[in-house]
């Protein structure tokens, strides 16, 4: 129900309620007009005080017991107090007297959601449509979408958004919630047509310009997005959200430099936040300029400490420099916030080895597979950092583990053959290695990075050339 805030002297409440003690205690004198019932139970109601303002309620319907606006309150207060089946018996005397008074609708539909029935919500309000007009027709396709949207039929909410557009173009609330609800249900062809005929329309709103751009970026059409946005930019050069979505266009785009630039901008307008330093850092990132990077990642850090992500990221700028103890320092942080993420510990394992302490690179290396024995890289830095530090008969262990918690990934048979090879076991290392070729053989190339001296073994040559010569004929 639409609440009209009252404002009055504070003077003419204590009078209108000092009437009312009086009106209760019988004094002949004492009489209440019914819009002053009116201003008392909204006094009490709004402050949340439902008992007295429904006592006031029931007061007021013995003298007037014909107002359906005081039945409406009583309803209203009925709901609020999870009466729900009372309030709909009220609403019916309500409506006895005055069938055109939206807030009856509105308010039944509230209490049959309450009662979980979504069908005689979406009934009534069906039903009645045709009685009202104009802002009124608006309410209450604002009330039937959300009743879809608590029965989860969530295209009819598009459709009825769709059509207050339809009676009222500039309807700020629908343009709001038309953006998010294009994105929910994908339907952004729908939602180009629609807000294209609105622009003919209402060719400076703004809101209309930027869910324009909303629903080509939906569709990856991001130069597109770019120019609608740009569009609302001109209306409202303040419209930080329509410079947030063209930073992320071009990050989509991969035009890193525009999106800082315009990323920038959202700093000038509106208030620092994370996300716009870690957008920022991360196309410093993808530039190569891993200082700037690092600087806005921890300007994001600052803001949000306990977000283990930003530490992550900015211990991979030092991992791309080979500032191994500097990117240690930073996973450790990441990871006293969150223990057990494989990505961290992952990344601690290859800050290790490249240390060379093959001990503490098997234990994070150790602690990935455990936790995703499904994970292919977890299993191959595990099996690589044990071949490099020479533990053959455990690397050779851990590749049958890998072959049978990955169904059997043909990369762990190339592995196992390099493992079996560099233990002199050659002709186990052959069975391997042919095991490889005959589900992958464009793995070979992996193989022979690990070890390149094995091309000058003549049986390993000979095998790779039968499966080169094999997929030739096929």
């Amino acid at each position: 129900m639409h609440e009209h805030s009252f404002s009055r002297n504070a003077n003419e409440i204590e009078e209108l309620l000092k009437q009312y003690e009086d009106l209760k205690n019988g004094s002949r004198k004492a009489f209440l007009e019914e819009e002053a019932f009116e201003l008392i139970i909204n006094y009490y109601d709004e402050k949340d005080n439902f008992s007295k303002a429904l006592e006031i309620a029931e007061t007021s319907l013995e003298y007037f017991p014909y107002s359906a606006t005081l039945l409406i309150k009583k309803a209203d207060l009925l709901i609020a107090m999870h009466q729900y089946k009372d309030a709909l018996e009220i609403l019916e005397q309500a409506q006895f007297y005055d069938a055109h008074d939206i807030d009856i609708y509105i308010l039944k539909t509230d209490a049959y959601l309450a009662l979980d029935l979504q069908q005689k919500a979406v009934d009534l309000l069906q039903e009645v449509f045709s009685f009202f007009q104009d802002d009124e027709k608006i309410d209450l396709l604002f009330e039937l979408a959300d009743v879809y949207d608590d029965y989860e039929e969530f295209d009819k909410v598009f459709d009825c958004l769709c059509l207050i557009l339809e009676l009222e173009p500039a309807n700020e609330e629908a343009l709001y919630k038309i953006c998010f609800w294009t994105d929910f249900t994908g339907r952004n062809e729908e939602s180009i047509r629609l807000h294209q005929k609105l622009i003919d329309e209402q060719p400076y709103s703004e809101l209309a310009w930027f869910n324009l751009g909303s629903a080509y970026q939906g569709l990856k059409l991001y130069e597109k997005a770019i120019d609608a946005y740009q569009y609302a930019i001109v209306i409202n050069e303040k419209f930080d959200y329509a410079y947030r979505n063209i930073g992320d266009a071009y990050i989509r785009l991969r035009k890193y430099k525009e999106a800082i630039e315009v990323l920038e901008k959202v700093g000038e307008i509106t208030r620092p936040e994370e996300v716009i330093y870690e957008a920022i850092g991360h196309c410093y990132h993808r530039l190569g300029n891993f200082a700037q990077a690092r600087f806005n990642y921890r300007k994001a850090s600052h803001m949000n400490p306990s977000n283990s992500k930003l530490y992550y990221k900015i211990a991979l700028t030092y991992i791309n420099e080979e500032q191994w103890q500097s990117a240690i320092k930073q996973l450790d942080n990441a990871l006293r916030i969150n223990r057990n993420s494989p990505e961290y510990n992952l990344a601690l394992g290859q800050c290790a080895l490249q240390l060379k302490d093959y001990k503490d690179a098997v234990h994070y290396f150790s602690l990935v597979v455990r936790s995703r024995p499904k994970n292919v890289r977890g299993w191959e830095s595990l099996i690589k950092c044990l071949l490099e530090s020479k533990h053959y008969d455990e690397a050779a262990q851990q590749c049958i583990a890998a072959l049978k918690n990955t169904e059997g990934k043909s990369i762990f048979y190339f592995l196992y053959s390099t493992v079996l090879f560099a233990a002199n076991r050659t002709k186990e290392a052959l069975i391997q290695l042919e095991n490889g070729l005959k589900q992958t053989p464009q793995f070979i190339r992996k193989f022979v990075e690990l070890n390149p001296s094995i091309l000058q073994n003549h049986q390993v040559v000979d095998m790779i050339a039968r499966y080169k010569k094999a997929r030739r004929k096929k």
